[in-house]
């Protein structure tokens, strides 16, 4: 496992090294992924934000002056990308409620096999997710970053705090009260799943991780990437 840091890993992107690039890339690809979903509520639009946040880094690390961690300046740039998409399409109408009763009472159902191996039990976990998800998106906006920052990615309050420009009180009672309302639409041990919504796939993260290679010129050495 490589121990450069994030900073390292990106400085030596910048001197053309396509290998580090990439692992900076798959490092952090999945949290801002989920950041960035949580703000928009759609996939392609959350990847399309993820891309666009590692080419400013890559081209604009004159701007990181150091003062929080890389892991904070990307996660800020991809809200900030993320909140100027949500804002130019607010006109658009929003989507309404989509869980209903007997989809709530069909995820109880799922609820008995979730530690077991099975196709089955593979189908139920597939189909959980899908409600959470749908449940996560259904949380107010304000809710709906902090909820996935903290308790989808294990984010920190104080780190949460200090990315959002919240105090970290705000933070543990925005997480509190999407969890009451999760548990309202979705029941007590729904969270057993939490952990696997809105997930970024090995398949996606190496096309991410190409595309953005042939932008800043650095395709070469692609069989020689770390896996992620």
């Amino acid at each position: 496992m490589d121990e450069r840091s994030d900073v390292e890993l990106l400085e030596c992107a910048r001197q053309g090294d396509s290998v580090a690039f990439a692992m900076l890339v798959r490092r952090h690809d999945r949290y801002l992924y989920r950041v960035a979903r949580s703000v928009l509520r759609d996939e392609a639009e959350a990847e399309d934000v993820v891309q666009q946040t590692y080419l400013r880094a890559f081209t604009k690390i004159a701007d990181f002056q150091g003062h929080a961690n890389l892991k904070t300046w990307l996660t800020r740039i991809a809200l900030n990308e993320a909140y100027q998409r949500r804002q130019r399409r607010r006109s658009l109408v929003a989507l309404g409620e989509i869980d209903t009763a007997e989809e709530r009472a069909r995820s109880q159902a799922y609820l008995s096999p979730l530690t077991s191996s099975s196709p089955e039990a593979e189908a139920a976990r597939s189909q959980i997710r899908r409600l959470l998800e749908r449940a996560i998106d259904d949380l107010p906006l304000a809710f709906r970053t902090v909820f996935v920052m903290r308790e989808v990615e294990d984010a920190s309050v104080e780190e949460v705090a200090t990315i959002l420009g919240i105090k970290p009180e705000t933070v543990r009672t925005r997480v509190h009260r999407a969890r009451v309302m999760l548990r309202e639409s979705l029941g007590e041990q729904i969270a057993s799943a939490i952990k696997e919504v809105f997930p970024f796939e090995r398949p996606r993260c190496d096309a991410l991780v190409g595309r953005l290679q042939d932008t800043v010129g650095l395709r070469h050495e692609s069989h020689a990437l770390a896996k992620g």
